[in-house]
């Protein structure tokens, strides 16, 4: 009885966020067999150690600072070969899934400029406005302080604001930095 109890419980966790949890490894890794890779590899670290989680904890930060941790661990072991890697047109898809249609095009433009931005900054852009963490939910996603979220998505939105991505795909003259950022 104590094993379909589990099952069930797992199937639950699988539910309620992979979907999310994946597009979030797409954007960060830019690679969906990378993406599904890394995100089946932090569910089982997760359900591994599910236990070593306090009761009364945010599981969903939790399951997002092991998703961060895989995909971090796989930039660093896999950025040698990723130049040798076909580009992945299907994330387009992924990351326009979270849009409406008339948004897609820009989707695109944005997906493409995230790809340009530092491991670092792309992370929590993903996690703020893919995921839709706080910033206190990121701090503990990726183990930094709230202020070092806060200067690290300042510093995205400006590279990204200041993207020819993002410019390009503006409609009408194209926007200034401020604008951008508001």
């Amino acid at each position: 009885m104590q094993h379909t109890t589990e099952v069930d419980a797992l199937a639950v966790w699988l539910d309620e966020g992979y979907a999310t949890a994946f597009r979030t490894a797409c954007l960060i890794l830019g690679n969906r067999s990378d993406a599904e890779e890394a995100v089946q590899e932090a569910y089982l670290r997760a359900w591994r150690f599910r236990a070593s989680l306090s009761s009364g904890s945010d599981v969903r930060r939790w399951l997002y600072r092991v998703v961060v941790n895989t995909c971090n661990s796989k930039l660093r072991t896999e950025i040698p070969h990723r130049d040798r890697r076909a580009p992945d047109t299907e994330l387009e898809r992924v990351a326009s899934r979270a849009h409406g249609t008339d948004d897609v095009e820009r989707a695109v433009d944005v997906v493409s400029a995230l790809g340009d931005l530092p491991a670092h900054l792309r992370v929590v852009v993903v996690l703020k406005y893919y995921a839709d963490l706080s910033e206190r939910e990121i701090a503990t996603a990726i183990g930094r302080p709230p202020g070092t979220v806060k200067s690290r998505l300042h510093e995205a939105r400006q590279l990204l604001a200041a993207h020819p991505a993002v410019l390009a795909g503006a409609p009408g003259p194209s926007p200034t930095r401020s604008e951008v950022l508001q």
